[in-house]
């Protein structure tokens, strides 16, 4: 009974989640923003919600290896669906057509993620409101971060406002009744997606610690494999689908910018556990997920730099090496 509730809301999740990436696509379409600030910030924030809503369940639960298993683990997730797409889509490499300013994205989401792990490991006891200082100035980082790639991609912006304001004052009127019209429509089943999600993830959540307890599993390992698994679905679909219509940044910025936020929404964990911060409650375990997540995460930044005619196997970054990382680091894990 246990495994079909885990099915069932993790299907809920999946589904929801797909929904609220395409209506999330489709706001950030009408409003005229980027591709890469799309993926960076809309689109990593809306994939994300899974693991934001199930970890803050699994903090009022005080389960906090669950909680923090879970965005460690779709840290390692993000990048086997990086090595994936890349794997599938032969034609040209996917990660050598994604844009040179993701290096800032994917730089920011290891930074994040080593800091995460050094609280982790050093188990800081200090907390202001109820929130631990590690959660708080991961948050802070993040807003200061995306602040970057938001000054980045403003040249870009503006010159597309510009292109905007060239075209003919008809056009222009009959463009903009019908953007507010599908804007409201994609806002209402935005807000459907996100409620769908929040009423499944407290069932995600509380299935996974009772197969954790049943099979005699850790939390550390359920949350960061399986649970993980299942919250980062949206971001494989959205990705894979963003790939087949060649939004190739989208589907990068999709991935590198989920894992800098789910290092952020450990702060909302945190709200949720009250018995102290959240970080310095955990295995120190996680540090080895977070660390193994920075290696993954170089090989693919690695491979947006390196952008040669001629192709070298086994001398240079291959989706193949993302791949086998994942499992080698569920295995170290595992053990």
């Amino acid at each position: 009974m246990i495994w079909l509730l885990f099915i069932a809301s993790a299907a809920v999740i999946v589904v929801a989640g797909t929904k609220l990436s395409h209506y999330g696509d489709q706001i950030a379409d009408l409003t005229g923003l980027g591709r890469l600030w799309i993926g960076v910030v809309l689109m990593a924030a809306a994939t994300s919600l899974p693991e934001v809503f199930t970890t803050i369940s699994a903090g009022l639960m005080s389960a906090p290896d669950l909680a923090a298993g879970d965005l460690f683990g779709a840290g390692l997730s993000n990048m086997l669906t990086l090595g994936l797409i890349d794997l599938l889509h032969r034609n040209k490499r996917v990660w050598q057509q994604a844009a040179f300013e993701h290096t800032l994205v994917a730089s920011l989401a290891m930074v994040l993620t080593g800091l995460a792990a050094f609280f982790v490991l050093f188990q800081f006891q200090v907390e202001h409101a109820g929130i631990g200082l590690g959660s708080l100035l991961l948050l802070l980082l993040y807003v200061l971060g995306m602040r970057l790639v938001f000054r980045q991609e403003d040249v870009k912006r503006l010159q597309r406002e510009k292109e905007r304001v060239a075209e003919a004052e008809a056009v222009r009127k009959d463009a903009h009744v019908a953007r507010r019209a599908a804007l409201r429509r994609a806002s209402i089943g935005f807000a459907a997606a996100a409620l769908a999600l929040l009423a499944a993830a407290p069932f995600l959540a509380y299935s996974a610690r009772e197969i954790s307890e049943s099979t005699g599993i850790s939390g550390m390992f359920i949350g960061t494999s399986l649970v993980a698994i299942t919250t980062s679905l949206p971001e494989l679909v959205t990705s894979l689908a963003a790939v087949r219509l060649g939004a190739f940044d989208l589907a990068v910025g999709n991935l590198f910018g989920s894992n800098a936020f789910n290092m952020a929404a450990f702060a909302f964990a945190d709200m949720a556990y009250r018995e102290g911060p959240l970080l310095s409650s955990v295995s120190s375990a996680h540090a080895l997920t977070a660390l193994w997540s920075i290696l993954l995460m170089n090989v693919g930044l690695m491979g947006i730099i390196y952008r040669v005619e001629q192709r070298y196997l086994l001398i240079e970054p291959d989706s193949m090496v993302m791949i086998l990382g994942y499992v080698l680091g569920l295995w170290l894990l595992f053990q």
